[in-house]
């Protein structure tokens, strides 16, 4: 199968940045374009009643934050020669996830998982088990090696 766009989710962390050498492996077999994809949360909401200007100035700072983070991997993958963009969204991450997935016409999906087990996987949840459960499209995970 021929994998056209590649998406690999980011949220900002070293640990979700392991998956971009296996999507580069995928686009270089394949010459796909990758779509980076940042899905936050926002935080900020809980101060939007209280102090709106504290809340405004939470996400004006947030989304900075995240443009230029995206727009820094974005250019080191483009430097490398690849096809790159990127889409900014807020949600609920997995959900996010599948539905830019469909939107886009993704061919596959890569993504790290957080090495999350026990109490802590079940009070936070796996995004990456909520995307594989839900998800028709093949998925890459990737379990970094924690050092």
């Amino acid at each position: 199968m021929a994998y056209k766009r590649i998406l690999v989710c980011l949220d900002g962390s070293a640990l979700a940045e392991t998956a971009l050498p296996h999507a580069q492996i995928l686009a270089s077999d394949e010459d796909a374009e990758i779509l980076l994809l940042r899905v936050s949360a926002n935080p900020a909401a809980e101060f939007s009643f209280s102090d709106p200007g504290i809340a405004n100035s939470l996400i004006e700072e947030m989304e900075a934050e995240t443009l230029a983070y995206m727009q820094s991997a974005r250019g080191k993958l483009q430097k490398a020669g690849f096809r790159t963009s990127f889409l900014i969204r807020q949600g609920a991450i997995a959900e996010i996830i599948l539905r830019v997935a469909a939107e886009c016409q993704a061919d596959v999906i890569v993504m790290s998982t957080h090495g999350r087990s026990g109490v802590k996987r079940w009070l936070l949840g796996s995004v990456a088990d909520q995307v594989v459960t839900h998800s028709d499209l093949p998925i890459m995970l990737v379990r970094p090696q924690i050092v």
